[in-house]
């Protein structure tokens, strides 16, 4: 039975007006305004930290030559969750919150990874090796115009020399 979304996402505003009548009145009004900017103070540096976390790994499965499609799918995610904590209400914080939890968001994964086709090609990252001799091969890319084998003395693109 599929479950359709968009009456939910209307009624989302509803939703989080009548939450904020029912914590207002238990806790008063400045408290639960002070909770909704904590809440957004709190999705920020969530947002931040785990979203450098997932760039480094994203990064990394590149350098090894892989599809990071599950780091790409977690940093979707974690965008998604700060988003959510972000927009004031308790509903979209609890939400927000849940998606920033590591082992929920592998269950996000699964659930719909089977449904995401992540095609690439391979990566590849390069860098420089030493020669034999210990130093670096520098690798210049240059025009046409802008290298000649006569020596013009005025070019910036001279080997240095030994």
């Amino acid at each position: 039975m599929r479950l359709p979304i968009l009456p939910l996402i209307l009624l989302l505003p509803f939703a989080e007006i009548a939450g904020f009548v029912i914590v207002g009145r238990e806790i008063g009004v400045l408290p639960t305004l002070g909770l909704i900017v904590l809440s957004s103070a709190v999705g920020f540096t969530l947002l931040r930290i785990q979203g450098l976390d997932i760039l480094g790994r994203i990064r990394h499965e590149m350098e090894r030559g892989n599809v990071p499609g599950r780091e790409m799918t977690h940093g979707v995610m974690i965008v998604l969750a700060g988003f959510l904590l972000m927009l004031p209400g308790f509903i979209t914080d609890i939400l927000g919150l849940l998606l920033f939890i590591p082992w929920i968001r592998d269950r996000v994964w699964s659930l719909a990874g089977r449904k995401i086709v992540v095609s690439g090609t391979s990566f590849r990252t390069y860098r420089q090796k030493p020669d034999g001799d210990g130093r670096t091969e520098k690798t210049i890319d240059l025009d046409a115009d802008d290298f000649t084998r006569s020596g013009n003395k005025d070019t910036p693109w001279r080997l240095p020399r030994e």
